[in-house]
């Protein structure tokens, strides 16, 4: 992946986050990501730094919709 479409993902990523913090029951552990001091606006850090903030705000992500998940979901079509 090039460090642009890296930075737009990342941009993306941060939208979710946004997203996430105005619902009332989404609380993502950022705690990692904000450590890093990378945001999508950071054009000039390196593309390895933007894969760890990518990494690092995915995680977090993820990790609150495994806890607010309470049952799985079937895999099937509609």
């Amino acid at each position: 992946m090039k460090k642009q479409e890296l930075i737009h993902l990342h941009g993306l990523l941060a939208e979710v986050s946004n997203q996430c913090a105005e619902w009332d029951n989404c609380q993502i552990d950022l705690g990692e990501y904000d450590s890093l001091g990378i945001r999508p606006t950071s054009i000039h850090k390196s593309k390895t730094d933007h894969k760890a903030a990518v990494f690092a705000l995915a995680g977090g992500i993820t990790m609150n919709m495994r806890e607010s998940e309470q049952e799985a979901v079937a895999a099937t079509a509609d």
